[in-house]
């Protein structure tokens, strides 16, 4: 972004701006930055639009310089329509289906204008084949088992997949809306909801945001139980998500073993603050709980014990010849596909993309204390499985050094509510990638707009990319390894 930096508000994660200071261009310098900044190696963080005087929309453009650790903002007035930036950004194929869905600015040329998640009147049809034997698998809206309802849709010659197309959007949750005119009672329980098994991290994003927002820094003792709370919330889920692997190669051993071990890091959550979730722990100013020296070592004990055995359970799943011939090669996503679809997370570093908000953008205990970024090459099944076993060695570790050597001092500070006409833009790095909240508070000192986008917003359509040319027998194991949120995605 140096290039363009005079006409680009640049900010750090977790800073809080005056909104109008966000540079407002014309709509053609916007949109010239913004294609200039992302051709560059930078990427769309957050795109979204806000009512302004005359029926026009504010459309605020969040862009990320990854290599600087820097932020850059800017926004235009649009009304009707706008240019598509889709087919030379094809990142923003959903941020632009989002801002139409939302807004009824329509981006003109946009390749393929669906709904991201509202049932419109107009839905645009799905894509078809045509041929001798070519014929469609549908899966879902309403699946067999308990799971959220999403719709996939494969185009096939037998078993060989052309094109996956996914269709999300059926809870109608209305999130953002929910969150608009707070802070309130409500507000941290809501933004723990977006995910439920990403709690602590869109809980964490909102905090990041509430206190930027109030200019209130939270204590040392604070930020590294929120790290470690963050970690164990990575390791129950990367722990689940391998033996769910293990168990669709049919591989019973570590299939079994992780099913119980994901408990360990479950209940480590829970001895933190009550809930095996981490529900309730983080609030704006710090966490509602703190451990005693005694109860931080005892835990860091258990986590220790806990991932002894995990490390033998990947063993076994790892040097099985018959895990290594159903996972090797299978669900490849090349790193010029991640890098073109804007790719975050575990999914992003198995291409080769070494991408992590914690290291790049850090916050909190991660701007003192590292996790070292692990990475793949082959973007299949086998290497997002391997970065994600790398991840709990690394998450365990960090969360064993922070429970041993906790800063002394409060955990807790008074959070104000949010000073009248700022903005604030937090990241953290869930266990699924990046998550991203930008509050923007109106003149009352309430949220005019919250924006919450989860990693999965961007992944979804890597999935889709992982089973072209494919056999659809793949389909549950190449799911499995990305793990998706469906109530993430519809909000």
């Amino acid at each position: 972004m140096s290039a363009v930096t005079a006409r680009v508000l640049e900010i750090w994660n977790g800073e809080a701006v005056q909104a109008a200071a966000v540079p407002r261009l014309p709509l053609p310098d916007f949109q010239q930055i913004a294609g200039d900044v992302i051709a560059a190696g930078g990427r769309p963080v957050a795109w979204f639009g806000r009512a302004a005087a005359g029926g026009q929309v504010l459309l605020t453009a969040v862009l990320a310089d990854d290599a600087a650790g820097r932020l850059g903002l800017l926004s235009t007035l649009v009304e009707g329509s706008v240019p598509s930036l889709t087919p030379e950004c094809p990142s923003l194929h959903l941020f632009e289906r989002e801002l139409f869905e939302q807004h009824g600015v329509r981006p003109e040329g946009h390749p393929w204008l669906k709904p991201v998640r509202e049932a419109l009147p107009d839905r645009h049809p799905f894509f078809a084949m045509e041929g001798e034997e070519v014929h469609e698998v549908a899966v879902g809206p309403v699946h067999a088992g308990v799971i959220e309802p999403g719709h996939f849709r494969f185009q096939c010659h037998g078993e060989h997949v052309f094109h996956l197309e996914i269709a999300l959007g059926y809870q109608h949750r209305g999130v953002e809306a929910l969150l608009s005119g707070g802070p309130d009672r409500r507000t941290v329980a809501l933004v723990e909801s977006v995910a439920g098994d990403t709690a602590v991290g869109h809980g964490l994003a909102h905090c990041h945001a509430a206190e930027a927002l109030a200019g209130v820094e939270p204590p040392a003792r604070a930020a590294a139980l929120r790290g470690v709370a963050l970690e164990l919330e990575r390791l129950a889920n990367h722990v689940g998500d391998l033996g769910a692997l293990a168990g669709d190669v049919g591989f019973l051993p570590t299939a079994s073993y992780c099913g119980a071990l994901r408990a360990d890091f479950l209940n480590a959550l829970a001895e933190m603050g009550g809930n095996r979730f981490g529900r309730g722990l983080l609030v704006p100013g710090g966490v509602r709980f703190d451990l005693s020296a005694a109860e931080a070592g005892r835990l860091a004990d258990k986590v220790e014990r806990a991932m002894e055995l995990v490390r033998r359970s990947f063993r076994l799943f790892f040097r099985s010849a018959s895990v290594r011939g159903r996972t090797d090669g299978a669900g490849r996503v090349s790193r010029e596909t991640c890098l073109a679809l804007g790719m975050v997370g575990p999914a992003a570093r198995a291409c080769g993309v070494a991408r992590d908000v914690r290291r790049d953008h850090a916050f909190g205990v991660y701007r003192f204390a590292h996790v070292p970024v692990a990475t793949g090459e082959s973007g299949d099944v086998l290497a997002r499985a391997r970065v994600r076993s790398l991840e709990c060695e690394r998450s365990a570790d960090f969360a064993v050094k922070q429970l041993r050597a906790l800063p002394r001092g409060p955990v807790r500070l008074p959070c104000g509510p949010p000073a009248a006409g700022r903005l604030a833009v937090a990241l953290v790095e869930g266990w699924r990638g990046e998550i991203a909240h930008v509050a923007v508070a109106g003149e009352d000192g309430r949220y005019a707009r919250y924006k919450v986008k989860d990693p999965s917003f961007h992944n979804w359509s890597g999935l889709a990319m992982a089973l072209r040319n494919e056999q659809i027998s793949d389909f549950p194991l190449c799911n499995k390894s990305f793990n998706l949120s469906y109530c993430g995605h519809d909000l």
